[in-house]
């Protein structure tokens, strides 16, 4: 294998989001609530820790969290917990291209969450 090979953050930053929602679900499991909300509120809290991190090594020489890593979170239900973090921290709230991509993230789950909402509410 060669010794200048370097690994994919991704994989690195996502084996931590998938331990804090892990976590978090097993929580809630632990507490009578549903797998789901439990498995929600380690997304959102995984989305906070991310940013947070990011943030703080920005500018520096440490590993940086790929930006494909903070709209997964965002796009699995994250996305609360990014807008949030980016007001928060002031983080990733200049560059077009991370707020298009962001934005239409959250039009999409708004339309999903629209078409549920009607599909379970409609009257037959």
């Amino acid at each position: 294998m060669d010794a200048k090979r370097r690994t994919n953050p991704s994989w690195t930053f996502l084996a931590i989001a998938l331990a804090v929602v892990t976590a978090a679900t097993y929580a809630a499991v632990s507490s009578t609530l549903p797998p789901w909300m439990g498995a929600l509120a380690g997304v959102n809290l995984a989305t906070v820790l991310l940013y947070g991190y990011d943030k703080a090594v920005s500018g520096g020489t440490k590993l940086r969290v790929p930006e494909n890593v903070l709209h997964l979170l965002a796009f699995l239900g994250g996305s609360p917990a990014a807008l949030l973090s980016q007001a928060m921290f002031r983080h990733k709230t200049v560059k077009p291209s991370f707020r298009r991509t962001f934005w239409l993230i959250v039009a999409l789950q708004l339309c999903a969450a629209g078409a549920v909402g009607w599909y379970f509410l409609r009257r037959p």
